[in-house]
């Protein structure tokens, strides 16, 4: 296996993970599955308070539509790592590399503001396991 093909299967694998954690979060949501998530970012606006019922639906919500464009953004990923990027189109990359910054950018800033440091820091991890293979294969598309 070349060191191309290492990294764009790394791709593969993290567009694949990507969309099934969307998929995972637009279904589970709701469930206990995520309370490692509720309890990281709750407080964050709700403090100690209890989250009252209306608020958790619309949390249950969002999440889920939220989970659905993950799901989303890890196919698109998932497609164009198996396709253009394994073609070296250099198009590809350069759309890898404006999607993951833009979404990094925004996402991340929107989570230091509302000091969201659990997003962050997943965001943060993401980025790394996305950014990486595009980052070693930027010759090969050159």
């Amino acid at each position: 296996m070349s060191r191309f093909q290492f990294w764009q299967r790394w791709l593969l694998l993290v567009g694949i993970i990507i969309t099934a954690f969307g998929v995972l979060m637009a279904f589970l949501s709701g469930t206990p599955l995520f309370e490692l998530f509720n309890r990281q970012i709750d407080p964050a606006f709700w403090g100690t308070s209890p989250v009252s019922d209306s608020a958790r639906e619309f949390r249950q919500w969002v999440y889920g539509v939220w989970g659905a464009t993950i799901a989303g953004w890890g196919m698109f990923v998932l497609f164009i790592a198996h396709y253009p990027f394994k073609r070296k189109e250099r198009w590809a990359w350069n759309c890898l590399v404006a999607g993951l910054l833009l979404w990094f950018v925004l996402d991340t800033a929107l989570s230091i503001s509302d000091q969201v440091w659990f997003n962050v820091l997943f965001n943060i991890a993401l980025l790394v396991l996305a950014l990486l293979p595009v980052l070693a294969t930027r010759r090969d598309l050159a």
